[in-house]
Parts: C-alpha cells; structure tokens; sequence
C-alpha cells in the first residue's frame, strides 16, 4: 500500500517504521506471532488477534493499534483487538502518543473511561477503543491468538477462555516515567518500537 493514503503526518512515521531494524532476539519473540497469522492466512481463516495486558491502557492499546495499521498496509486480513484483566481507562499520555504519531483521535475525555475514535485515513472507519475486559463483547472473536503484552497479566492469567494460541510479546511500561521530564519522548519510544515490531510482523505474512 503506499503509504500516502494515510493522514500526512503518520505516513512520514510510517515511512521511519519500515526502516527500523528488528534485533534478532525480538525476531525470535515475534516469530510465533508470524507462524500463527501465516498459518491461518495460508488456510484462509480469519486472523482474530487479542492483545492483552492488565489495564488495557497503554501497551495493549498501542499493540492493537499499530497491529491494525500494519495489516490494513499490507493488506492482510486481520481483526485486531485488545482488553485486560481490569478495566481502567486508555492512559492519556498514551493517547497523546498516538496524537503525536498523526493519528486522528475524537473523544469524551469527561468519563472515567473515554471511548476514542481513533482513524488512520478518513475513509477508513474508525477503531473505537478504550479499556476492556479481554472478552468484551467489542472483542467479537470466538477462536483468537492471546498476545500477551505485559508481563503481569503473562504470568497472572494462566487461562484465557476462546485461545487458539498464547503468545508473549511483551513490552517495558512507560507508566515508569509518568509526571517526568522522559514521559512524552519514553511513551512514543515505546509506541515506535511496538510500531515496528507489528509492521516487522505483518511485512512476513505471504499471501496465497
């Protein structure tokens, strides 16, 4: 796809994405996460991806996010969602993130848990996306790969009802920085490596 049919600004981060170099310990992490969606690709199944973390507010977000994006750019067929173990609201800072990147983002910030509209071109709809429980009924999927992003939720969750595959992806928290000077430049570090890696991800994914 080319990458200008994206809003101007995140089609410039785009372009910086495709260019950054995986380490070949993340390449490792991230080729189950490869096997699964080629596996069901390869059988014209539908990929249903769940990633989870245990506020659903930060790096479950940017997962689902940046995996939505990289699919719709490659044009594989991809339903991306994410949830947690508790529902708390998606993180403000992250939303700034992702406003940063240029990402168009509508929502009532005057609720506990905001729904955003969150679109990457304006004839796309929009994802909506706030915190959940992982089997929210936003999450319609009954077989899904559990992409565990967080550590805790990892090793505190040892069942996910409707997994065909549980895979550990998992990222730093930048809530460490939160109200520091690093806040704004270590949430984007991490969104930017999360972009990476998913576009890393749906850039092996053969076609039939």
């Amino acid at each position: 796809m080319n990458s200008k049919a994206l809003f101007p600004e995140l089609a410039k981060v785009v372009e910086q994405v495709e260019k950054v170099q995986i380490p070949l310990d993340r390449k490792a992490v991230l080729q189950p996460l490869i096997d699964y969606i080629q596996e069901k690709t390869a059988r014209d199944q539908e990929v249903h991806l769940n990633f989870i973390c245990t506020h659903n507010s930060r790096r479950s977000q940017f997962s689902q996010l940046w995996a939505h994006l990289a699919a719709y750019y490659y044009g594989i067929p991809a339903h991306c969602y994410s949830g947690g173990v508790e529902v708390t609201a998606f993180n403000e800072r992250a939303v700034a993130s992702i406003q940063r990147f240029g990402f168009s983002v509508e929502g009532n910030t005057d609720v506990n848990n905001p729904i955003y509209l969150v679109q990457h071109h304006e004839d796309i709809a929009p994802l909506r996306m706030f915190s959940k429980l992982f089997d929210d009924p936003e999450n319609k999927a009954p077989a899904f790969a559990a992409v565990m992003t967080c550590a805790h939720a990892d090793e505190n969750c040892p069942f996910v009802p409707g997994t065909e595959q549980r895979i550990a992806v998992r990222y730093q928290d930048p809530k460490a920085f939160d109200d520091t000077p690093e806040e704004a430049s270590r949430y984007d570090q991490r969104s930017m490596q999360i972009a990476s890696e998913m576009f890393y991800v749906f850039a092996q994914i053969k076609l039939n």
